[in-house]
């Protein structure tokens, strides 16, 4: 007797739950004629007198930033850099944290090239 009335209890909360996420469901907003649309009814065009770039002009600092942490040569790969304009790239940005700062945006390298392997002579 006891087992049945567990199910039953177990049954009937269940219905309350499910009642109370189909009132929850119907509360929400809809359609109205006064709000018609969420956003833009034309999303492939721009607004009429919305600014326009021309002109992506990128200076020595500009550079120096995109390709901190990679030493010369630099890599034909990177020629994207030639392309880049206004719009956002991670590349010239700081991402993960040591051990995976591999560009040592976080931290400064301690010993590279030439200096590590005197270091490891000594």
């Amino acid at each position: 007797m006891t087992s049945r009335t567990g199910i039953i209890a177990t049954l009937l909360i269940s219905l309350a739950g499910m009642a109370a996420l189909t009132m929850t469901a119907s509360a929400a907003p809809r359609y109205s004629p006064e709000h018609p649309f969420i956003t833009g009814v034309h999303p492939d065009r721009r607004p009429e007198g919305a600014p326009v770039l021309k002109a992506y002009p990128k200076d020595a600092a500009w550079y120096e930033r995109a390709l901190h942490g990679i030493s010369e040569p630099y890599p034909y790969s990177l020629k994207f850099l030639e392309d880049q304009g206004a719009w956002y790239t991670p590349f010239i940005h700081p991402g993960m944290t040591p051990p995976y700062d591999i560009r040592h945006w976080h931290t400064s390298p301690k010993t590279t090239g030439k200096t590590k392997k005197r270091a490891l002579r000594k």
